[in-house]
């Protein structure tokens, strides 16, 4: 089954907590300090693979988490570290968030790695917090939270050479005489559902991969049909081939197919046309070909090159692959195109410390660094909940609550820590 959609959840590791402990050892009358830090978390990370070419693992697996650090221990052992959860995906798989909309990355190389998911950071223990004033510190921080996301994933088939046209022009079939692919041939439409790769060998040192897309039919760009299932796929492709039943053996025009696939294209995406193309007049072996050839040369005003073909006799199919092979030297490699009506590039932004709202009688204080603050801070002891206060007040949170109107004896809430405010 080729599937080429899905939507998944990938979370990574927590940190493990930093240790809060002191050395007990005879004859060391101070052994101080001794607690060690709690281990990073596991990442989730994509890998691009060959050996795969459809996303349908992830229709059973639709959750991907990493295993958590350890937490550290007395006498300054550190926690270990989650494992790193690798994650193989095909070949022209595009990853977006699919609730922030960002475009994460797009994997098209054999052994590609991209991080999709970070593991948190382990927390410091009190080993750390050592010095002249503070010589038995009982403060040790938590580990941060793995990042979790929502993803999508999109597979846009990494081909050179895309052979499109009209059901039952003989794509297939010419697929499986120019490679070691086997795609369903029929005589009836749309036996090709799913797109078939093939790869062309035309030396030793030399070869391309083929893909046989699915059949495209006229409102392709608007879903009719196998519509952007379809359409999806070209964009990865240098060099388009434009294969057509120059027999005219389904009783349709050739000139306006060419035509009809034209406009699906760039319709689809404008882009599309600036890639190397060529035309191919396929079922040269009946008589009528010629007639119907001659009448589409006079109409063709694009300037494409036309090659004559029978894929079914294999008449000049080597020296289609050569033309095509040349084609491929000269074209440039195109990059994927991002709608940014859906979805954008991420862009660093610095954010505001904290910001204060009142909800139910209470202050709260939010926002993604004082929450990550919160759950770094190792709240079980006075001198931990003594630092946590001091950060936020060299924040300026304090200065924020005063201008929201703070009184004494109000509630501060931060994340799950609720605490009265006193000047």
């Amino acid at each position: 089954m080729f599937i080429d959609k899905a939507i998944i959840e990938v979370i990574a590791g927590n940190g493990g907590n930093g240790a809060i402990a002191f050395r007990h050892e005879k004859y060391i009358e101070k052994g101080g300090p001794a607690g060690g830090d709690g281990g990073r978390g596991g990442n989730v990370i994509f890998v691009g693979s060959r050996s795969i070419n459809t996303l349908i693992d992830f229709r059973y697996h639709q959750k991907i988490s990493a295993p958590h650090g350890q937490n550290g221990m007395g006498k300054k052992c550190y926690g270990k570290k989650g494992e790193d959860v690798y994650v193989k995906v095909p070949l022209g798989t595009i990853i977006y968030d699919e609730l922030n909309h960002f475009f994460i990355a797009d994997i098209s190389e054999e052994g590609q790695q991209v991080i999709i998911a970070k593991g948190g950071r382990g927390g410091r223990g009190n080993c750390h917090f050592a010095n002249s004033r503070h010589q038995a510190p009982e403060i040790a921080e938590n580990g941060e939270p793995g990042e979790h996301f929502k993803i999508r994933l999109e597979l846009k088939l990494l081909a050179d050479v895309g052979l499109i046209g009209f059901p039952s022009v003989g794509k297939s079939t010419l697929l499986s005489v120019v490679s070691a692919a086997k795609p369903e041939i029929a005589a009836y439409h749309f036996t090709t559902l799913t797109p078939n790769l093939g790869v062309v060998r035309i030396s030793n040192q030399k070869s391309f991969v083929i893909a046989d897309l699915p059949g495209l039919i006229e409102g392709a760009s608007q879903g009719k049909g196998l519509g952007f299932q379809f359409l999806q796929h070209v964009e990865r492709c240098r060099v388009l081939v434009h294969l057509i039943d120059m027999a005219a053996t389904e009783g349709r025009d050739p000139y306006q197919d060419y035509l009809i696939i034209k406009k699906e294209l760039e319709n689809f995406n404008p882009d599309l046309l600036k890639r190397s193309q060529i035309i191919v007049a396929n079922k040269m072996d009946q008589e009528e070909a010629q007639l119907f050839l001659k009448e589409f040369k006079k109409q063709l005003t694009d300037d494409i090159p036309i090659f004559e073909i029978s894929a079914l006799t294999h008449q000049n199919v080597n020296e289609l692959m050569l033309k095509i092979s040349d084609l491929l030297d000269k074209a440039p490699v195109f990059p994927i195109h991002i709608d940014e009506a859906d979805y954008k590039l991420y862009e660093y932004k610095p954010e505001e410390f904290c910001k204060i709202k009142q909800e139910n009688g209470m202050f709260i204080v939010y926002g993604k660094p004082v929450e990550a603050l919160y759950h770094r801070s190792n709240l079980s002891t006075d001198q931990g909940i003594l630092k946590f206060l001091r950060i936020l007040r060299y924040n300026g949170v304090e200065e924020k609550l005063v201008q929201a109107g703070i009184r004494e004896g109000d509630t501060v809430k931060i994340v799950e820590y609720e605490f009265e405010y006193y000047e």
